[in-house]
C-alpha cells in the first residue's frame, strides 16, 4: 500500500513511523514543505496523563524520549504577586526541534521516505492520504471537510528565554495599558518557552501593533522583569497573532484523512496541542492495525474511537481561554 503523508510535525512523523512498523512493507512518503532543521517556537509541554497513553502504545518509544525531557511535579499560578502551586499533576517538557529530530531519525531508521523543502499544491496520488500539514493544511482545501474557523480577540506571541523556571507556571502581570500572561516552562536545561499574551485593547495601547520585533521583546521584558531576571527574551518567527480556533464538521473524504492541528487547534492554555496529535496517530495507526488496507473501515474507525474525546477536549480548551482572559482582568 502506497501511503502520502502531508506535514513532517509530530503527527504526520509519527503516524508514518508507526504504520511502517506495523506493516514494513508499505510505502510511506512524507512530504514536508520547510526544512529539515526548520521549526516554529520553541518547546512543548506534556501532562503526565498525556504521556501515559504513549507509554501504553509505544513503551520503547516512550522510555527513549522521557529520557530527553525536562519533567516537575505541579503547575503555578502567579496573580498580583502571589504565587500558588498545584501538586497532583506533573508535567514533562522538551524543545520542539529537538522531538521533531528524534521523530524523524526514527523514521528514517524504519525506512519512512521523508522528503523536505517540498510545498505540494495538491495531495499526491496515492491509497492513503494522511493530512498531518497544520492549520493551513492542503489535504483539507477543497475536499469536503468543512471546516470551521474562529479566530480569538486576543494577541499572542511565542517568545523563549534562557531563564529557567521550575515548572509550568501561568503569570499575570499588569501595567498602565492592561493586563498581560504569561505562560512559560523549562524544556531544557538551558531554555525555557515564554508565550505572553494579552487582549486587543492592551495590545493597541501598548503600541505593539507597530513597534516591530525588537520593540515588542524590550516592551515585554519590562512587563515580566521580575520573572526574568537578567535574561532577555529570544525571538523564533516570533509574531503577535490571535489564535485560530478550528474544527471539522468530516475528518475524511474519500481516501483522504486529517490528523493533528489540520482537524483542530487546541488554546495553549491546556497545552494540549501536540498530546492530541500524538493520540491522533497512535489512534490512526491502531485503526489500520485492526482494518488492514480496508481504508474506509480504517477512517471509519478512527473518527469513531477519537471523536468524542477531541470534542471533549475541544471544549474544554475554549473555556480556558476564556477563563485566562477573565483570570487577566
Amino acid at each position: 500500500m502506497h501511503v502520502a503523508v502531508l506535514g513532517a510535525g509530530p503527527a504526520g512523523l509519527l503516524f508514518s513511523l508507526l504504520a511502517k512498523r506495523r506493516y514494513p512493507r508499505w510505502r510511506i512518503e512524507v512530504h514536508e514543505q520547510n526544512p529539515a532543521d526548520a521549526t516554529f517556537g520553541f518547546g512543548v509541554v506534556f501532562s503526565q496523563g498525556a504521556l501515559a497513553f504513549l507509554e501504553r502504545d509505544a513503551p520503547d518509544l516512550h522510555a527513549r524520549l522521557a529520557a530527553r525531557m525536562e519533567s516537575w511535579p505541579m503547575q503555578r499560578i502567579v496573580h498580583r504577586d502571589k504565587a500558588v502551586d498545584i501538586d497532583g499533576n506533573g508535567f514533562s517538557a522538551i524543545g520542539r526541534l529537538e522531538l521533531l529530530r528524534f521523530l524523524q531519525g526514527l523514521c528514517l531508521e524504519s525506512g519512512v521516505d521523508i522528503r523536505f523543502d517540498r510545498r505540494l499544491e495538491a495531495p499526491p496520488a496515492a491509497d492513503l492520504v494522511v493530512g498531518a500539514d497544520g492549520l493551513n493544511s492542503t489535504v483539507r482545501q477543497g475536499k469536503g471537510f468543512e471546516p470551521q474557523i474562529e479566530w480569538l480577540t486576543n494577541k499572542f506571541v511565542w517568545y523563549g528565554t534562557r531563564q529557567r523556571f521550575d515548572c509550568l507556571t501561568l503569570t499575570f502581570r499588569a501595567n498602565e495599558d492592561g493586563a498581560f500572561v504569561a505562560h512559560h516552562y523549562r524544556y531544557s536545561p538551558e531554555m525555557s518557552t515564554f508565550l505572553v499574551e494579552c487582549d486587543a485593547g492592551t495590545w493597541h495601547r501598548a503600541g505593539l501593533d507597530r513597534i516591530g520585533d525588537a520593540g515588542s521583546r524590550a516592551y515585554c521584558e519590562r512587563v515580566f522583569a521580575q520573572d526574568l531576571g537578567v535574561h532577555p527574551l529570544v525571538s523564533n518567527k516570533s509574531l503577535w497573532r490571535q489564535f485560530p480556533l478550528l474544527h471539522n464538521r468530516r475528518w475524511s473524504a474519500g481516501n483522504a484523512v486529517i490528523i493533528g492541528d489540520a482537524l483542530r487547534s487546541m488554546h495553549f492554555s491546556i497545552g494540549s496541542g501536540t498530546r492530541l496529535a500524538f493520540e491522533d496517530a497512535i489512534a490512526l495507526d491502531r485503526a489500520f492495525g485492526e482494518a488492514g488496507e480496508d481504508v474506509p473501515a480504517a477512517l471509519a474507525a478512527f473518527e469513531r474511537e477519537r471523536r468524542p474525546v477531541v470534542e471533549k477536549l475541544f471544549a474544554a480548551a475554549s473555556a480556558s481561554s476564556n477563563n485566562c482572559r477573565a483570570s487577566a482582568a
